[in-house]
């Protein structure tokens, strides 16, 4: 059974709907781990509803850098973590645990990358460029994650049409729905691709 890693910075809305679809079969894998920037953030709320480690690692418990990329590491080696998923996390993950978790790190983001990505686009921030930019199209991406933010190669998307009376608000809420959907099935089809390896 592939074990996953989540970290998350806010809600965790996302980190739900892996743990939810573990939890039905839908995914042939078990959450193991939540680490977030945030000590008061939802998904280690979550996590810990759900009896899923929950750990806070950030410029607070490691102000140095590279000893907060260590820790993250150590976490998620300590926890067996095969697949790693950032879910609205709001940090760039550092050199050593992007190079030991090399090509096993996804990421979800709220639009149609390469449009609307990068540094600073990230919540409602997405949804009004989107408006402003007077796009018929936005969507959800789900894509490797790489040293700069939202640059890995994608691995799957999902359109959703702009209405012409849409909010940054009413965008966020339809895209919402759908990131759940596209994320969990991304998941699955990783989780059964013989070229992810898993721990014994």
């Amino acid at each position: 059974m592939t074990r996953l890693g989540i970290l998350a910075s806010h809600r965790g809305s996302n980190f739900q709907a892996i743990i939810d679809a573990c939890a039905s079969g839908q995914l042939n894998a078990r959450a193991v781990v939540a680490i977030s920037n945030n000590s008061g953030s939802g998904a280690l709320s979550r996590a810990r509803q759900a009896d899923i480690a929950a750990l806070h690692i950030s410029n607070i418990t490691h102000p140095e850098a590279t000893d907060q990329d260590q820790a993250i590491l150590t976490a998620l080696r300590d926890h067996q973590v095969d697949l790693v998923i950032t879910a609205g996390y709001m940090k760039k993950l550092g050199p050593l645990t992007l190079d030991y978790y090399r090509g096993k790190i996804i990421n979800v983001h709220p639009s149609l990358l390469p449009r609307h990505g990068g540094h600073g686009m990230y919540g409602l921030r997405v949804h009004q460029a989107v408006i402003d930019n007077g796009d018929q199209q936005t969507g959800i991406s789900v894509h490797w994650v790489e040293a700069d933010y939202d640059t890995g190669p994608v691995i799957a998307q999902k359109i959703i049409a702009v209405a012409a009376d849409d909010t940054a608000e009413t965008l966020a809420a339809k895209v919402l729905d759908e990131e759940h959907t596209l994320l969990v099935s991304t998941l699955a089809s990783l989780i059964q691709s013989p070229s992810l390896e898993t721990n014994p």
